[in-house]
């Protein structure tokens, strides 16, 4: 698999991709374009080698790790992607590919996906956590919302400042799509203040929120 993933190589992209994830050791990215990635998923999948690739953990690479996803993002099957979920999850180390799981499997299975955001949100694993808020905000900012989850977001605590970003991000899309419901925990200051006012700052960029709420959020800011 490594062959495919080296006759697939852009020095230059590799040299864009080095500065968007300084946390990696720059010999670990080779360098794969992500359109590349996901059809390369597909075609291990139909040929039947995508099992024994995701079996090898940890991988060496942040494209082996990008290739991982998009593989476990294909499965239909609920029960298989949680069980190739858990193994995969504890090896994560970037936030570009936990950002890039987005499991199809999810979407028609809320009700068990919800019990798993809590054990997510536990983890001692900082990609993990931020996995477990970004499924929540994936799937439960809509018609499955309730405030209980944006309250077990707030109530994460963490040094980690791709965690951080994340419930920033949660709770900006949240103003946006659940003002009315969401308003009142930033309004207490439930949140640690850098991640209170770049939740605010993100809010304030969104579209889907009114000037007269912008105006508003500017003024909960510390």
């Amino acid at each position: 698999m490594l062959n495919d993933l080296l006759l697939l190589k852009d020095d230059g992209y590799a040299a864009f991709q080095r500065k968007l994830l300084p946390t990696l050791p720059p010999q670990s990215i080779i360098g794969v374009r992500t359109p590349e990635l996901k059809a390369l998923a597909k075609t291990m999948l139909k040929n039947g080698t995508a099992d024994a690739f995701t079996a090898e953990l940890p991988h060496v690479y942040f494209e082996e790790n990008q290739l991982h996803a998009f593989i476990i993002n294909e499965e239909k099957s609920f029960d298989k992607c949680i069980q190739k979920l858990e193994a995969f999850l504890p090896h994560v180390d970037n936030w570009a590919t936990c950002d890039q799981l987005s499991p199809k499997a999810f979407a028609k299975a809320r009700d068990r996906l919800l019990p798993y955001t809590k054990l997510w949100l536990a983890s001692p694993l900082p990609f993990t956590v931020r996995f477990g808020i970004g499924t929540l905000m994936r799937h439960f900012l809509d018609d499955a919302f309730e405030v209980a989850y944006a309250e077990r977001v707030a109530a994460v605590t963490s040094d980690e400042y791709y965690v951080n970003m994340m419930v920033a991000w949660y709770f900006a899309t949240a103003l946006a799509k659940q003002y009315g419901s969401v308003l009142p925990i930033i309004e207490r200051r439930a949140l640690p203040q850098w991640t209170h006012n770049k939740a605010i700052q993100k809010a304030r960029e969104s579209f889907r929120v009114t000037a007269e709420q912008k105006e508003y959020l500017q003024r909960l800011k510390y």
